[in-house]
């Protein structure tokens, strides 16, 4: 009911801006229609790598557009268009070095891995990086470690403090609106279910967080302190001490950054490093701006090798948004069909969610790879029912710092009877047969209907294993010592068998070809094409456009309300990693 009342409001609130949003949308994109130039890339530029925003695996073209809807302040950027601006510049001549600038930016792990490693590549061309920041946080510290010279605000800072898991737990604030959490799961680290029914971290979940976050950090640390020519004990050591907090003449005396300088002194160093006067531009290029310069060979090439994207949750739908089973079922058949494509490189991002979903998808890409070669490229995650549609493909490849594993499945059921007495609702109910108000929200569920689910799930766990272990060829007994519900990293699960590689899409990419036999004579295309702002807008699933108001109505309550909303849309049962791994 609460759930219900969550949608009405949103649907509500949509509904009174969605119109003005369209107006003002059309008008924008009509009026940057005429004015867009094509940008052209001047002799003896820099590649201006500003990170901010948030960083995802793909952004929609009309990303400056979608931004005019919001706040209009920050331009979000896509994991894609940042490894590919690098790879331009590496070869373009005219272009002498990299400028990162650090700013207010959110990424995974993995994500930041995969830049910096590109950041790594470059620098073989023999051209320059250079990085300054007003305030460096963590993740804009590791990648710009990578730089030659390393500047900061003398009057800046630099947060490194290591990786910390902050779960949040909703069982009392549940408790309060009347609603019991009713759990079935298998495997004592399926953690997922923990907020709904504990205060804290169950031992099992320390475990396993534990070992995760020290395998993260320490694949983190290492290359900090190998961009500084330091060790990874002074990495910690500096961690220890706050440097946040510290002068930043502690992060010179500890080798931490190379100067103290302000913008404009930065710039200055730019033009030095340029060999232009003072009086001139500084000639630059964004991310956006490269994707308009052609990269020094595109391949023209008839075979095609798919690089199939699946960003988000799973779902049972056939919209676009996140990973829906019959939307991904259409995507994956039509690139079998399609004899110009002769591999498919799927790029899984995806903390799991619906069982019934990833089997569906399971089955389109076992169809599939009987045809043509399937790799797998794991994101920042590709756990529990990410794992499902990936297990069975040719390779896996995933970043060290990729999370992947969590084989198991779960399934939650509210109980809303507190809650309709709180409201003063009652219900009654007719039926003709033992089992027809099964599901029903209102009451606790008989030991009966407690029973057959609980087998329903330990079915389904049975079958998950199954798939991990004819996709990796391993005895089952194999996969059960390593399932359990547990998370593990890319580095981990490449050790215990669970991942073929490390590397990130190119390398994904290349073993593609390599089993395809098509040597250098391919080009790649990307999969699903990209949405309009038009077809986001009139996308049935909407509601995310209306969450951020939605969250100023109700305030503190917000994170409950949505939570409940989860576990009425999804299905029952879930093969998932917990709501909120937070990990910071």
């Amino acid at each position: 009911m609460l759930a219900s009342a969550v949608g009405f409001i949103v649907a509500n609130i949509i509904f009174s801006i969605v119109s003005l949003i369209f107006f003002f949308g059309m008008l924008s994109s009509m009026i940057s229609g005429f004015d867009k130039n094509t940008f052209v890339l001047k002799n003896n530029s820099v590649l201006h790598l500003r990170l901010e925003g948030l960083i995802q695996e793909r952004v929609n073209e009309d990303a400056p557009f979608l931004m005019l809807v919001g706040n209009g302040q920050i331009q979000n950027l896509g994991l894609n268009d940042v490894v590919s601006a690098i790879r331009k510049a590496k070869t373009n001549d005219k272009i002498k070095g990299i400028y990162i600038e650090s700013k207010m930016f959110s990424a995974s792990s993995a994500t930041l891995e995969a830049i910096r490693n590109e950041l790594n590549d470059f620098k073989e061309s023999g051209k320059f990086i250079v990085a300054y920041a007003d305030n460096y946080l963590q993740d804009g510290y590791y990648v710009a470690s990578v730089a030659d010279r390393l500047a900061v605000n003398p009057i800046g800072s630099l947060d490194l403090h290591g990786l910390t898991s902050m779960p949040l737990f909703y069982k009392d604030a549940l408790s309060k609106l009347g609603v019991e959490v009713q759990v079935f799961k298998v495997g004592s680290f399926k953690s997922a279910v923990e907020p709904f029914i504990d205060e804290k971290m169950s031992d099992a979940n320390r475990e396993q967080t534990t070992s995760l976050l020290n395998d993260i950090w320490g694949k983190l640390k290492e290359d900090i302190a190998s961009g500084r020519n330091l060790s990874a004990a002074d990495i910690d050591s500096a961690a220890n001490q706050m440097p946040l907090l510290k002068d930043p003449d502690f992060l010179i005396a500890n080798h931490l950054a190379d100067t103290l300088l302000y913008e404009t002194e930065m710039k200055a160093y730019l033009r030095q490093l340029l060999n232009v006067s003072e009086e001139e531009e500084i000639a630059s290029a964004t991310v956006e701006d490269m994707k308009s310069v052609r990269p020094a060979a595109k391949k023209k090439s008839k075979k095609r090798i798919a690089l199939l994207y699946a960003d988000g949750e799973i779902y049972s739908g056939s919209g676009s948004y996140g990973i829906q089973d019959r939307f991904f079922v259409s995507q994956i058949e039509a690139l079998r069909k399609d004899d110009d494509v002769k591999a498919v490189v799927f790029r899984v991002n995806s903390p799991g969610g619906s069982a019934y979903a990833s089997e569906q998808i399971w089955k389109a890409l076992s169809d599939l790879k009987a045809q043509k070669p399937v790799v797998v490229s794991m994101g920042d995650m590709a756990a529990s029912g990410g794992y499902y549609i990936s297990c069975n493909a040719n390779r896996i490849v995933a970043e060290p710092t990729s999370i992947t594993g969590s084989i198991g499945i779960f399934g939650l059921i509210p109980n809303l009877q507190g809650t309709a007495k709180k409201l003063g609702i009652a219900t009654d109910v007719v039926k003709t047969n033992d089992f027809g108000d099964f599901g029903d929200l209102s009451r606790p569920m008989r030991k009966e209907e407690k029973d057959l689910l609980q087998k329903n799930v330990e079915q389904g766990y049975d079958l998950f294993v199954t798939r991990c272990a004819e996709g990796r060829n391993m005895p089952k007994d194999s996969i059960l010592h390593y399932a359990e519900g547990r998370v593990w990293s890319g580095s981990q699960a490449k050790k215990i068998g669970l991942v073929d590689e490390l590397g990130g899409i190119h390398d994904a990419i290349v073993i593609a070809a390599e089993l395809a036999d098509l040597a250098d004579d391919y080009a790649v295309y990307e999969y699903p094409k990209m949405r309009s702002f038009i077809e986001e807008l009139l996308d049935p699933q909407k509601e995310k456009l209306a969450l951020k108001a939605l969250k100023e109505y109700v305030g503190e309550d917000f994170a409950t309300l949505m939570q409940i909303k989860k576990l009425k849309n999804q299905d029952f049962v879930q093969a998932r990693l917990p709501f909120e791994f937070n990990i910071k």
